[in-house]
């Protein structure tokens, strides 16, 4: 497997890597209907200036992300 690489993702480019079958549109409400439901990762990207209408994730979301969410499928 591939290491899932750390850097700056678009909300729609990361929410496509955790539901790759889905629409962007759908994808994007899908991540972010997880993040929201999750108060202490939503407190943490909020810790590190994250806004709701922000449409970029920094390479330290990502981590926070993967932190709680786990690495999107086909990579480890």
């Amino acid at each position: 497997m591939n290491k899932f690489p750390i850097r700056v993702y678009s909300k729609k480019e990361l929410a496509l890597c955790y539901f790759p079958e889905s629409t962007p549109h759908s994808a994007v409400k899908q991540l972010m209907a997880w993040i929201k439901r999750n108060d202490d990762l939503l407190s943490r990207l909020q810790a590190t200036s994250y806004k709701c209408q922000s449409k970029t994730f920094s390479p330290r979301q990502v981590e926070i992300i993967i932190e709680y969410l786990g690495t999107p499928d086909g990579y480890d």
